[in-house]
């Protein structure tokens, strides 16, 4: 059976209300005090009861962690750093899927059923009503790879998409292709359209170039894989800058496939520097995305947020780079 706080309190001679304290985070106890009953707990195989801690102090510490891109593998990354994060800072990640759920309020419903302290929406395809509707139901929110804005609504940690799009469209342009594509994600998604605005803006100050554009199904491998497959048969460009490593690598195979090689017949050029497309079969030329600062910012928000509720929203951007490999021709 599992030890009590009762057999803790008689153990160091003590009250239960004085190891309740001894416990509870922020609690008044003498150094004297809490020496006795955590050597009692030692001795007795003792650990504190979460849930009814957060009876008694009225917080959970359940960190709600959602998004809707699981099959996307740089979130294997992700979720590798928010967990580990939220746990360093003793709170608990509930992760919740929303891929196929439309209706910000009943994700709110859902998440208030578990008494979540907070709320990170780690996602680029999220909606931002999602965010804003758990913020409008006092809900502390962070937004981690969400739009950038100079006057967010709530606490948004990123980069800039627009800003990324450009530097694609002036790489591509640098290394001499007179036909450069874009290949996006789901049109809808926010970070899609922003790529593909940078994209276009830039390409409007190379009027010798020609420039096409497509979108992709979903960040997928099988949704890049598709579309390029479809692109190779109706005549491809020169050279793509593809919405996502995955896009991407996706859009790499159809290549392979169609008897071409990178980036002798094809360039490609992602975005992320996501895991696999360091490795040697790979070898992707991407945008780096600094994925680690933006989660270590996230959990340093929510924190801030836990302890002030009312903490004016501030959006935290993140410069990115390329990183040179294999699938584009060098810069002329």
């Amino acid at each position: 059976m599992p030890v009590t706080l009762k057999e803790v309190a008689e153990r160091a001679g003590v009250s239960r209300s004085a190891v309740s304290r001894t416990f509870t985070e922020g609690a008044s106890v003498s150094p004297k005090m809490r020496r006795k009953v955590e050597k009692a707990a030692r001795d007795l195989g003792y650990s504190p009861n979460a849930l009814a801690s957060s009876l008694t102090t009225g917080r959970t510490k359940l960190i709600g962690l959602v998004s809707n891109n699981f099959h996307n593998p740089i979130f294997l990354e992700v979720f590798d750093l928010f967990t580990s994060g939220l746990q360093e800072r003793g709170l608990r990640p509930l992760l919740v899927n929303l891929t196929d759920e439309t209706n910000p309020a009943q994700s709110v419903q859902m998440l208030r059923q578990y008494s979540v302290d907070g709320v990170v929406v780690a996602s680029s395809t999220l909606l931002p009503e999602f965010a804003k509707a758990f913020r409008d139901a006092g809900v502390p929110v962070v937004h981690s790879f969400g739009r950038s804005s100079s006057s967010p609504e709530v606490h948004v940690v990123g980069i800039d998409n627009v800003a990324c799009g450009r530097m694609a469209a002036r790489s591509l342009v640098s290394r001499g292709y007179s036909h450069v594509a874009f290949m996006g994600g789901p049109e809808k998604a926010t970070s899609t359209q922003d790529r593909y605005a940078g994209f276009m803006s830039e390409m409007k100050h190379h009027p010798g170039v020609q420039v096409s554009h497509s979108f992709a199904e979903a960040y997928s491998f099988d949704a890049g894989r598709k579309e390029m497959l479809r692109l190779l048969n109706v005549g491809p460009a020169q050279a793509y800058f593809c919405g996502d490593d995955v896009l991407s690598i996706g859009a790499l195979s159809a290549v392979q496939t169609s008897g071409l090689k990178t980036p002798n017949d094809i360039g490609i050029i992602g975005l992320n520097d996501m895991e696999m497309s360091r490795w040697e079969n790979i070898n992707l030329t991407t945008i780096h995305q600094p994925i680690r600062q933006i989660v270590t910012s996230s959990i340093e928000l929510m924190v801030a947020m836990l302890d002030d509720p009312h903490r004016y929203p501030e959006a935290r951007i993140f410069p990115c780079s390329i990183v040179e490999r294999g699938t584009l021709k060098a810069p002329q």
